[in-house]
């Protein structure tokens, strides 16, 4: 029963409230819990470790790939769990969070404190303001003609909705996360290399157990290196990079080049997708397709997004980009979300025809 203080549905046109009154309806389902946090990494170690040993144990090369795409599977499933604790919001205590994000990112050699700072503070921090964040950024068509050849066509391959990722693997991964240069990374602190030691030593003693795997069972070391440590990876790549993408781009989502208006816009609401799947897909994901709850209030646990979520399109009605998956949704955004007029305030294709509807200043 709703009582007098209870919130209630926005009706139309009205404006939305600040974010600390949206966040104060979640307030309820922020609480942490240790002991759930505990089991949900240990029970996807457990899965990784299985779907590993698949990769040796079984004899025919269909079965070994099938246990090394389950094996990345997992490794995106234990990165959303560091996700969760990266941002101190899957246990109540911020050492246990630190160490947890640590272990749940080995599998995807992902160093813990640069994903705090590219993740946490710039993509949080200005989701879809370009010049700030980074990831996924579209191009104008005037910057996108100043590229050489070279990376046009990789721009060309990354929004094609093939490659999600080799965009991450390379643009992300390799550029920003892996031991990166100056120039990606001006700020210099041990922590950053303490942590990509940790992961670089974690992938060392991953590549000699498998190869030490093929040995002992005699098998070609080539063949359980491509199916134990290869094949895990780049799947858990493409994983990443398919739900960083849909999570941000879509023809409703707005990006901004001018922090004023991208400030007024409420970012948190208005450049996040939910995106749903059948078949409890998203309960296999950790519940991160819902999106725009966990950027209203980066604080709410993953085993209480579900909730959260639920909760705000109640309360926001219209407000809340909700798209149910298919493949046809996503290559059609694919298609028509290349570049990015700012001054239309719309996406174009690449000859700069409006594939959006162009939204009024």
């Amino acid at each position: 029963m709703t009582t007098p203080d209870a919130p209630r549905p926005l009706p139309a046109g009205a404006p939305l409230p600040h974010r600390k009154t949206i966040r104060a309806w979640l307030v309820p389902l922020s609480a942490k819990t240790t002991a759930r946090a505990l089991a949900l990494l240990a029970l996807d170690w457990a899965l990784l470790l299985a779907a590993l040993a698949g990769t040796v144990l079984l004899a025919a090369w269909w079965a070994k790939l099938a246990c090394g795409m389950a094996a990345g599977f997992v490794t995106g499933r234990l990165f959303i769990i560091g996700h969760d604790a990266c941002h101190q919001s899957l246990t109540p205590h911020r050492t246990l969070n630190k160490w947890i994000g640590r272990i749940a990112f080995l599998p995807s050699i992902t160093p813990y404190s640069l994903w705090d700072v590219g993740h946490n503070v710039v993509h949080h921090g200005y989701t879809n303001l370009k010049g700030f964040d980074f990831v996924w950024a579209p191009c104008t068509r005037e910057e996108y003609a100043a590229l050489t050849p070279l990376q046009r066509a990789l721009d060309r391959v990354y929004r094609s909705g093939w490659a999600p990722g080799l965009y991450y693997m390379v643009e992300i991964w390799w550029k920003r996360m892996f031991f990166p240069s100056r120039a990606q990374m001006p700020t210099r602190r041990a922590v950053f290399l303490w942590d990509n030691l940790l992961v670089s030593a974690f992938w060392v003693l991953w590549i000699g157990a498998m190869a030490w795997a093929a040995v002992a069972t005699g098998q070609p070391v080539a063949l359980l290196l491509a199916m134990g440590v290869a094949v895990p990876f780049l799947f858990w790549c493409a994983m990443i990079g398919f739900v960083v993408y849909v999570h941000h781009t879509h023809t409703a989502v707005s990006w901004h080049d001018e922090r004023g208006a991208w400030s007024q816009a409420q970012p948190f609401v208005s450049t996040t997708v939910h995106l749903t799947f059948p078949l409890g897909i998203g309960g296999l994901l950790h519940h991160i397709m819902e999106h725009t709850a966990h950027h209203v209030d980066m604080g709410i646990p993953l085993y209480r997004l579900q909730q959260a979520q639920a909760r705000l399109e109640e309360l926001l009605p219209g407000r809340i980009i909700v798209q149910r998956f298919s493949w046809r949704w996503y290559f059609d955004t694919a298609r028509r979300c290349k570049l990015y007029d700012f001054t239309r305030r719309c996406w174009t294709d690449y000859a700069g025809r409006a594939t959006s509807t162009p939204q009024a200043a």
